[in-house]
């Protein structure tokens, strides 16, 4: 096996896992909560859509703090690597608090706005549920910044066994606190578990050898934690962006009746098991990147080939799969047959999405570990601004209609990226022109 490839796999493999722990976790938790009636599912399922859009502020340090401590593992150069986790913490700190406060604050008119305006029963369970889990999101960004710096160092299986241990306990006291707190005891579950993995994993921290040498930081905090946003707020806003391009297409989906949106959040989710296998090869790629560029080796062509390779054939898989098992998939859900009908057609249709989806995702992992996040960024926001009027225009032909669309903005975002990507390569060949006759 290439030597690169192999490395990605190594890297991406415990971070599908953690990320499959946690998406299983979530909906076993959804099952107990359901048991309290339809109220409590619309508060929970509120407050848990609410925590993907934060996490999109917490890859600020997270993300960014893992692609400098690659780069500084890379280089073996301690002193830049202690900055950078300096820089992390920092960041940390100081963007923390400010989530945590407002959030609590407008703990009442966030639950309003996100369940729109309505003022049922769903509205003080939504309130208490935020009631503790808004002040935990402390909790929840300082495990990000350490998986994120873990992750940094090539240790990737330590993220997992941390995720295993968080949802594991979840699991195990979602039963107990939600039969004696209700919607309170859901998030009190999940807030004290995450404390317990973090509490694991500050210790893991202090004993990791990479991080335990003692020297003097490479620069000035204020300095470090400038580099840390620099590094990190593109690929913040990248995922914003996704999350909020999503949002928006639920609601495009939503014209065309109750069955094609039920079908669609379902199949949405199936697709999740594939497209975070994407976001693994990614992660592993932007690490893999940073570390080579680190010890002084552009080798982007090399490993965005190889992660092209990885993450093509689980996205060429995934999608011969799902087009052949479509029907029994949406009849394991247990839904109505014209819901079933709509979910089916969707995943049919869904493949030349799910592979350029796959193709682009993983080359993104080499912009961020080069530097290259923000012009990803720009590729990603326009991207979105031909997916949603093009689904918009083209949801007239059903849920195939907004697969079309999802594949066509996907195909000019490979091609942009493609062209990116060219340009990346003749400029490695360039500068090592420059090398060898100096």
């Amino acid at each position: 096996m290439n030597s690169h490839r192999k490395q990605l796999v190594s890297l991406a493999h415990p971070v599908y896992l953690s990320l499959l722990a946690s998406v299983a976790a979530g909906i076993i938790n959804t099952v107990w909560v359901s048991r309290l009636g339809g109220p409590a599912v619309a508060a929970v399922a509120v407050a848990t859509n609410t925590e993907n859009v934060l996490l999109g502020v917490a890859l600020v340090f997270a993300s960014g703090t893992t692609v400098l401590v690659a780069h500084a593992r890379g280089a073996r150069d301690p002193a830049a690597l202690r900055s950078a986790v300096r820089g992390g913490w920092a960041l940390c700190a100081l963007v923390t608090p400010a989530v945590v406060t407002s959030g609590f604050l407008l703990r009442e008119p966030l639950a309003r706005l996100l369940l729109g305006g309505a003022a049922g029963p769903e509205l003080p369970l939504a309130v208490a549920y935020f009631t503790i889990s808004l002040p935990g999101i402390a909790v929840f960004y300082a495990q990000q910044l350490v998986d994120g710096i873990l992750k940094g160092t090539g240790d990737t299986r330590t993220p997992l066994r941390l995720a295993l241990l968080a949802n594991g306990l979840i699991l195990a006291c979602d039963p107990f606190l939600i039969h004696l707190y209700g919607v309170r005891g859901a998030a009190v579950s999940t807030v004290l578990c995450r404390m317990v993995a973090l509490g694991v994993g500050l210790r893991a921290l202090r004993r990791n050898a990479l991080l335990r040498t003692e020297v003097a930081p490479a620069e000035s905090l204020p300095a470090a934690l400038r580099r840390t946003v620099t590094t990190g707020l593109p690929m913040s806003a990248d995922f914003t962006v996704r999350q909020t391009g999503t949002l928006v297409l639920v609601a495009i989906v939503a014209r065309l009746g109750v069955p094609a949106v039920a079908a669609y959040a379902i199949a949405y989710k199936v697709l999740y098991v594939a497209t975070m296998a994407f976001y693994a090869v990614r992660q592993a790629a932007a690490i893999h990147t940073s570390q080579l560029r680190g010890a002084g080796r552009d080798e982007r062509r090399a490993v965005g080939r190889e992660a092209l390779l990885v993450s093509g054939t689980v996205g060429a898989t995934a999608a011969v799969l799902l087009a052949g098992t479509a029907p029994w998939i949406m009849a394991a859900f247990g839904t109505g047959p014209q819901v079933a009908h709509e979910g089916a057609l969707f995943l049919r249709c869904v493949g030349p999405y799910l592979l350029l989806m796959a193709c682009f995702i993983a080359l993104g992992g080499v912009f961020e570990g080069s530097g290259g996040a923000p012009a990803l960024l720009r590729v990603t926001l326009l991207g979105t601004t031909i997916q949603l009027p093009l689904a918009y225009g083209l949801s007239g032909l059903g849920l195939p209609g907004v697969c079309l669309a999802l594949a066509l903005a996907m195909g000019v975002q490979c091609g942009v990226v493609a062209v990116l990507f060219r340009r990346a390569r003749r400029q490695e060949k360039v500068e090592g022109a420059f090398e060898r006759v100096a």
